[in-house]
């Protein structure tokens, strides 16, 4: 005897789809003959389907009355599992064909920084809004070394900004920048050096300050072998606009973050060293493995044409 058998559960091998399709139709419409309308079946076949899934669940499931029929307590308690099961099934099978953003609550899940998200998601939250309303986002900050996995995992949908050195995934890539360095106005380096610094050393006394989401700063300092220069590593981007303007550590970060969180409120001082102005490129990396599902191309699309405008503006 089989052990669900023994334990007077029922065999879940012998209750199929189309058994709880006919359970599904019968409760919603109170009737047999109309349940067997609307799934294109004849009464006859209805019935027996009815009757094979009582005899699996060991109950009437349904009760003739003057109306038509009645559920059990049995039936009651099985038929918000069913509907829910069913639902499911039928949104998947519908997004094999498409996706339908308007209606969608879909969930995506992207890597960013924490500067990455001050300055993308407004606008994303913004263009979603419009277009997918019921859409709902989860960031993370996963480490350079589980980008890949993640994705193809399908923990995350997409890992965009500066991500030196993420292999195994599908990339395309969004900008390039240059790294500037950031004082405080009024720093001594901005009256020892006026201008082009170019060819001169960096005065040995000069420290940096990095975040640690950023660490491609920290990439570029040791290149030059400066990287014990480094004073403070935060933890959050965030904090370096403080840092930099209430002391006299510099800060190495992509020119559109510069432009962003430095320069636009006048405390800040560019410093002209070509030798710190290495390139810097945004990548926008997902997984070989959901490319071709819909809803992922779909906002690979938003992601997209939402950043060539902001590179654009």
């Amino acid at each position: 005897m089989d052990k669900g058998e023994a334990s007077g559960r029922p065999h879940l091998g012998r209750v199929d789809m189309n058994l709880l399709r006919v359970f599904d139709a019968v409760y919603r419409t109170g009737n047999v003959s109309r349940a067997a309308e609307l799934l294109g079946l004849s009464q006859p076949a209805t019935s027996q389907a009815l009757a094979r899934l009582r005899r699996v669940l060991k109950d009437a499931l349904f009760v003739r009355t003057h109306s038509g029929v009645e559920p059990t307590p049995k039936a009651l308690r099985l038929a918000k599992a069913v509907r829910g099961a069913i639902s499911s099934l039928e949104d998947a099978l519908l997004d094999l064909d498409g996706f339908d953003a308007a209606a969608s609550r879909r969930i995506f899940r992207l890597r960013l920084s924490d500067a990455g998200e001050a300055l993308f998601l407004p606008p994303l939250i913004a263009r979603l809004a419009d277009c997918a309303p019921h859409v709902r986002l989860q960031c993370y900050q996963t480490g350079l070394d589980r980008i890949a996995a993640a994705l193809d995992g399908g923990h995350l949908d997409f890992a965009m900004g500066v991500l030196p050195g993420v292999t195994g995934t599908q990339s395309q890539e969004l900008s390039r920048d240059q790294h500037v360095l950031l004082v405080r106005a009024g720093h001594p380096l901005t009256r020892r050096v006026p201008g082009q610094a170019e060819g001169r050393p960096l005065p040995p006394q000069l420290a940096f300050v990095v975040a640690r989401p950023h660490l491609h700063a920290i990439h570029v300092l040791r290149s030059l072998g400066m990287e014990d220069r480094v004073q403070v590593i935060a933890t959050n981007f965030l904090a370096l606009p403080d840092i930099v303007r209430s002391s006299d550590l510099a800060a190495l970060v992509p020119g559109a973050i510069a432009e962003a969180f430095f320069l636009r409120h006048g405390q800040y001082h560019v410093v002209e060293w070509p030798a710190l102005k290495s390139d810097v490129t945004v990548t926008l990396h997902w997984s070989r493995r959901f490319e071709h599902d819909p809803a992922h191309g779909w906002f690979h699309g938003i992601l997209d044409g939402l950043f060539n405008e902001i590179r654009g503006g």
